[in-house]
């Protein structure tokens, strides 16, 4: 005999999963929305030339919605979003950032969208927001890198100690510290592992700091440079495409670090629909197969010849560093007093 209860809630849920899919908005829905916007703007963090690819294939399935990008360094284009926050004139509709600070205080601030696009459930919790607020749009990682034709298969690096050798000296390159979050991340870790007087033997290397990790990589290309512990794996990747003598190294010894290439979408946004059609393109199976670097989303595979990100020993407390902002402060003051001011300048293109 059927049971009435069973009944009654089998049919609740079936109600409920179709109120649920009917106030869902498809892709062709926000299209259609989004195509009546016109346009989509969005700033993002570090190279630009992957983005405006990106964005070429975006307006190519989506005619109708003009993209427009933004490019320079997060810790730049998020001081100039605050001041378009304050002054009640948004110029974007999302952002694409590494500072993933600005992200736990912009919904602090009530700044942002609640949106979880396709794979949301598929992430790990430390690459989203529980609430959607914002997500990872890929997971960078940070392993070590070299010049191919420069250094020896045996003298690749396994450690944070291995720089040190009096091969690399005057041939060692970061990122500035006191300047970039990643880098003051990756910094952080050495010195809680192998002690402060790490850095004192360190700058006895004679290093080169240039500013942001697109120049810091291209002067391992040339030759200029030899290793880092400080690179960006998709850089690295588009480096060799190039043609550039280069490649990465996960080590052994010490951990992977990886970080969440975070974007989010402003409540104030311009163009609301266009911003959700171009992020949930973007976190779709098939384009995050085309990433040089892993997807946030568990049910894309890595990248050729690597594993799954969280199988390997990471260090994956990125978001939790950057929110202590009291230790971040006096983090960036003592790296600053190694590598002094930027004196090198780089770019995203």
């Amino acid at each position: 005999m059927t049971n009435p209860l069973t009944t009654a809630l089998a049919a609740l849920g079936l109600m409920t999963a179709g109120m649920l899919a009917a106030n869902a908005q498809s892709p062709d829905d926000l299209y259609a929305k989004g195509k009546s916007e016109g346009a989509f703007a969005f700033y993002v963090g570090g190279p630009t030339a992957p983005w405006e690819t990106r964005a070429k294939a975006f307006e190519e399935k989506y005619p109708g919605i003009k993209v427009s990008i933004g490019g320079g360094f997060s810790n730049v284009l998020d001081k100039k979003i605050d001041a378009q926050l304050a002054a009640g004139k948004l110029e974007v509709d999302a952002v694409i950032f590494q500072t993933a600070a600005d992200f736990v205080r912009w919904k602090h601030e009530d700044r942002l969208l609640t949106f979880k696009p396709p794979g949301f459930d598929k992430m790990d919790p430390a690459f989203k927001d529980p609430d959607g607020t914002f997500w990872a749009t890929m997971i960078n990682v940070v392993p070590y890198m070299y010049n191919t034709q420069k250094v020896a298969d045996d003298d690749i690096p396994n450690s944070a100690l291995d720089f040190l050798k009096s091969e690399f000296h005057g041939k060692i390159v970061t990122a500035y510290p006191a300047d970039d979050d990643v880098t003051l991340w990756v910094f952080y870790h050495i010195v809680q592992k192998y002690g402060w007087g790490y850095m004192d033997k360190y700058m006895a290397a004679k290093p080169t700091f240039i500013q942001g990790h697109l120049g810091e990589q291209r002067s391992i290309g040339t030759g200029q440079n030899l290793v880092t512990f400080d690179s960006i794996l998709d850089i690295t990747s588009g480096l060799k495409r190039q043609g550039m003598p280069v490649d990465s190294h996960i080590p052994t010894v010490d951990p992977l670090p990886i970080w969440p290439l975070t974007g989010a979408i402003f409540k104030d946004a311009p163009h609301p629909n266009a911003a959700k059609l171009f992020m949930s393109w973007l976190l779709e199976p098939e384009q995050q197969s085309k990433l040089p670097t892993w997807s946030p989303r568990s049910d894309v595979p890595p990248p050729a010849g690597y594993k799954p990100i969280l199988s390997y020993n990471v260090a994956n407390d990125y978001r939790d560093f950057l929110t202590n902002q009291t230790q971040v402060i006096a983090l960036r003051k003592r790296f600053e007093g190694y590598s002094g001011p930027i004196v090198n300048a780089g770019g995203v293109r």
